[in-house]
C-alpha cells in the first residue's frame, strides 16, 4: 500500500455505502491506503466488491463486504449495525448509496418512480446516519460525509428533476444533522460532485450530453472518482477539517461556483 496521506485515519473502522464501483470504490480505496479498514457495501455489483476487498487485502489493508437493497430501510440498517460488528466500531460513515435510476419528466413520474427515487437517495441516507449514529457515539466522535451532487445546486439535467430534489433534501439534511450531533463530537459534512465520469454517467448520459457538460466546466474536463475521493478523506480526517461542519464541499472543476 501506499504511504497514507492522512494519517490520523489509520485503524479507524469506515462503512462507505454504495462503494462497489466508481466514487464509493475510489473512496474505499484511498481509506483503506490511510491505513482505515473499510466495510464495502453493495447492492447488485458483489463482485465488483468482492474484488475491491481482495485488492485491498493483498496491499495489506483490512476490508470486509455487506451487501443489501438501501431502497430498503430495514437493509440499511442490518448493513450498518453488520458492518459496526464486524469491525468492532464505527467511526465513519460515507453515505455514496444512490442513483438518478433514469431519467424522467416530471409530468410522467408515477407514485412508484418517486418512490423508488426518494428511498434511494433520501431515505437511506436518513436511516444510515440513524444507525450509524449510536456507534459512532459509543466510538468518541466521528465523522458523517454524505454524497450531495452538483444536481442540488442547479437542478439537474433532462429528466433528472427529482433526483435533483433528493439530493437537495441531502444537503438540506447535512446542514440540520451537523447542528444536532456536534455535541457528541460528531461531524456532519458533505461533497457535492460535479460530472464525474464514473458508471453513474455511463448509464444515464450520452456522449453528447458529457461534451456539453463539458463546455459549461472551466477545467475544461470532466472529473475523476479518485478526486472525489480525496475531498472524501478531508471531510473525514479530523486533522485536516476537524473545525468544519454542516458544510457542502463542491468538487465540480469550477462549473458551480456558490
Amino acid at each position: 500500500m501506499r504511504d497514507p496521506i492522512v494519517h490520523d485515519l489509520a485503524g479507524k473502522a469506515v462503512l462507505v455505502t454504495g462503494a462497489s464501483t466508481g466514487i464509493g470504490a475510489a473512496a474505499a480505496r484511498a481509506f483503506a491506503e490511510a491505513g482505515a479498514r473499510v466495510a464495502i457495501h453493495y447492492n447488485a455489483s458483489r463482485d465488483a466488491a468482492e474484488a475491491l476487498a481482495q485488492e485491498i487485502r493483498g496491499a495489506g489493508g483490512e476490508a470486509v463486504t455487506l451487501g443489501g437493497d438501501f431502497s430498503v430501510a430495514e437493509a440499511v440498517r442490518a448493513v450498518v449495525d453488520e458492518a459496526a460488528l464486524k469491525l468492532g466500531r464505527l467511526d465513519v460513515l460515507v453515505n455514496n448509496a444512490g442513483s438518478l435510476v433514469r431519467r424522467v419528466p416530471v409530468v410522467e413520474i408515477t407514485d412508484a418512480f418517486y418512490d423508488e427515487v426518494m428511498n434511494l437517495n433520501v431515505r437511506s441516507v436518513v436511516t444510515a446516519c440513524a444507525a450509524a449514529i449510536p456507534h459512532i457515539r459509543r466510538s468518541g466522535g466521528g465523522a458523517i460525509v454524505n454524497v450531495s451532487s452538483i444536481a442540488a445546486r442547479n437542478g439537474g439535467a433532462n429528466g433528472a428533476t427529482m433526483y435533483a430534489a433528493a439530493k437537495g433534501f441531502v444537503s438540506t439534511f447535512t446542514r440540520g444533522l451537523a447542528k444536532e450531533v456536534a455535541r457528541d463530537g460528531i461531524r456532519v459534512n458533505a461533497i457535492a460532485p460535479g460530472v464525474i465520469m464514473t458508471p453513474f454517467h455511463e448509464r444515464h448520459s450520452t456522449p453528447a450530453m458529457l461534451e456539453a457538460f463539458k463546455g459549461a466546466i472551466p477545467m475544461a474536463r470532466l472529473g475523476t472518482a479518485d478526486e472525489c475521493a480525496g475531498a472524501l478523506l478531508f471531510l473525514a480526517s479530523p486533522s485536516l477539517s476537524g473545525y468544519m461542519t454542516g458544510q457542502v464541499l463542491e468538487v465540480n472543476g469550477g462549473q458551480y461556483m456558490p
